[in-house]
């Protein structure tokens, strides 16, 4: 017969082992990993106007690669953009200001609930188009990215890289590159009232925090897309102000006003 004292003792061991556990194998990533990316809007080769500058703000939500954390993040951006024959240009700055909420607390130091982080950066973007009637067709095009994170979070990061037990992605300085493809067109009636529709596949450089032995054990869901991200972009303007919608690795709402 097995003395009750020893079964407590071994329940406590188990749970203690499998709260270790739990913390150990979660895995941190940069707040901007896979979110650095944004629609940069560009005049058409319908507008008048083939030199524009941009300025928005809005909301970015999202979770971290494993489902287990929440992101909110708000980011402004101002761009300036050109418009060639069968060609087009982007280039801009960022910045944004965000909240890491993670999904799990207790009484470990290691254990949070929120870490706030700040980042700046800058966006280049291009297109080459094809235009119809009432259509640019933006058939291939590129958009590149640097971002610098700063505060709570990336210190965290920082400290729980230097604990055995766990894993933490320190990188605070982020380059992503992707191709992109895009249809841009005008209401039959009215030339400034545009709807734009792009699809984004591209990838962060440097090393993927998702792989490696523990890739497998480390949390139970991994999301999809670990390291190539896709995203797809809605894009209206109504005269001089528009809005951005975009899906993926995350969901965002932008609005803005064009001069």
């Amino acid at each position: 017969m097995v003395h009750p004292h020893f079964s407590k003792n071994l329940l406590f061991i188990i749970c203690l082992l499998l709260l270790t556990s739990s913390c150990a194998n979660h895995t941190y990533t940069s707040a901007l990993y896979h979110h650095d990316i944004a629609y940069q809007p560009k005049p058409a080769s319908f507008d008048s106007t083939k030199t524009a500058t941009y300025l928005s703000g809005g909301m970015n939500l999202y979770t971290d690669p494993t489902w287990a954390d929440f992101i909110s993040m708000g980011q402004a951006n101002l761009s300036r953009a050109h418009v060639f024959k069968n060609a087009n240009l982007s280039y801009g700055v960022f910045g944004a200001v965000g909240d890491y909420q993670a999904g799990t607390s207790g009484n470990s130091p290691y254990n949070f609930t929120h870490k706030y982080f700040e980042a700046v950066g800058a966006r280049i973007s291009g297109d080459l188009y094809t235009p119809y009637e009432r259509m640019d067709f933006r058939y291939i095009g590129f958009e590149a990215s640097y971002s610098r994170e700063f505060g709570a979070y990336a210190d965290f990061r920082k400290f729980l890289s230097q604990q055995p037990q766990f894993r933490a992605d320190t990188r605070t300085e982020l380059y992503t590159l992707g191709l992109t493809s895009e249809i841009l067109f005008h209401n039959e009636n009215d030339v400034n009232i545009q709807h734009g529709l792009r699809v984004f596949l591209g990838v962060t450089f440097g090393p993927n925090p998702y792989t490696g032995t523990n890739y497998i054990s480390q949390d139970l869901t991994p999301k999809p897309f670990s390291q190539i991200f896709p995203r797809v972009s809605y894009f209206l303007k109504v005269h001089d102000f528009f809005a951005v919608i975009e899906a993926g690795s995350e969901f965002s709402l932008r609005a803005g006003v064009k001069f």
